[in-house]
């Protein structure tokens, strides 16, 4: 059973006629709903405060931490959605992939897999294994009521991205290498992830996740003849997995113009845009039947208050005529983000698209 539905009989949860989700069903909304990538996090004082001397994986398994920290933006913007605090690769850790985050570097692999023998450390991903996970979300959905929570994930691509290159690549030369070389030990690779990735997606339903969100933030680094043929059929088998539950699943990609038709076509009922595309052109690349979720510059933050309401408005402007429409940010909150202008422009948005 998912967060949105309720047995037969029953009313749906609190979470069903939120702005958020009706937006994610192309639904009438009563404002355009807002919510932002990597919201809970480095922006923020309370987080730095909280995070104070914890590594960002031990962070990521304390239940009472992470629903504080998921909680922090809901509190301070208002927000309509939260987004579970996480890390894509806390499913790789939680199976015993030798890893870590480091500081000013991002995910770290000791031993990177690049044989089919290495294949073998990919073991399925078990509720045990993230029961951390659970209990975090039981904490987060009883506080949050009706606001939505959603669960994410790293996508199999960029999962494997990090796995073969060994950490964070400009260029995925190994990544690459392997795909053009090896395309049937790249499949599999790519398949197993899918099934790790779905897993851990499942424990966050399961839990109370009102959405999903897939993250493949490397997967611009393709073409679309690449993209369809060495990514889709993962990305696809992952929104699949969780179909039945019934809960939207978005899917967003940074430099993904390009792909915007397809990561629709792979499953995705939410396609997420970064800001190199417009809301209007996004719509006519992924055509019918999708929402569409974005898509300010970060960076557009950090100028005056009136040139942020004036991109905003060219944002909202170019998606006036969308069935469904997500304000967010073309991708994540930037580290030294003013948290004030982030709330400005939660108010904004929610004021100038009051229906």
């Amino acid at each position: 059973m998912s967060a949105n539905q309720s047995p037969a009989g029953k009313q749906p949860t609190a979470t069903y006629d939120s702005a958020f989700l009706r937006a994610c069903r192309r639904e009438p909304v009563p404002h355009t709903p807002v919510w932002f990538m990597r919201q809970a996090g480095r922006s923020l004082p309370e987080y730095l405060k909280v995070r104070e001397g914890i590594p960002m994986l031990e962070s990521c398994m304390r239940p009472e931490l992470v629903a504080e920290i998921t909680l922090q933006p809901v509190r301070r913007h208002g927000v309509d959605a939260a987004i579970y605090f996480s890390d894509i690769v806390v499913p790789l850790k939680a199976i015993g992939i030798d890893l870590d985050i480091k500081p000013g570097v991002g995910p770290v692999v000791a031993n990177p897999i690049r044989t089919r023998a290495d294949l073998a450390r990919l073991r399925d991903l078990t509720p045990e294994d993230v029961s951390y996970v659970t209990e975090a979300y039981g904490l987060l959905t009883r506080e949050l009521g009706a606001t939505p929570l959603i669960g994410f994930a790293g996508a199999p691509f960029t999962l494997a991205s990090y796995l073969v290159e060994g950490g964070p690549s400009r260029n995925h030369e190994h990544t690459k290498a392997l795909m053009y070389g090896d395309p049937q030990l790249w499949a599999d690779l790519l398949d197993r992830l899918a099934d790790i990735t779905a897993a851990f997606l499942k424990v966050q339903i399961e839990a109370g996740a009102s959405a999903v969100q897939l993250f493949d933030s490397w997967v611009g680094a393709l073409s679309p003849a690449d993209y369809r043929r060495s990514v889709m059929p993962a990305s696809s088998k992952v929104f699949e997995a969780v179909a039945g539950y019934g809960v939207p699943r978005i899917h967003f990609g940074v430099g993904t113009g390009e792909l915007l038709g397809l990561m629709g076509e792979a499953g995705a009922d939410v396609v997420g845009v970064d800001w190199r595309v417009p809301m209007d052109e996004a719509a006519r690349r992924v055509g019918p039947g999708k929402a569409l979720q974005g898509n300010l510059d970060p960076a557009v933050l950090f100028s005056t208050r009136q040139a942020v309401e004036s991109k905003t408005r060219e944002i909202l402007d170019a998606a006036a005529d969308l069935d469904g429409h997500i304000f967010n940010l073309g991708h994540g909150v930037l580290p030294t983000t003013d948290p004030d202008a982030l709330t400005r422009l939660v108010e904004h948005v929610h004021t100038r698209t009051a229906r």
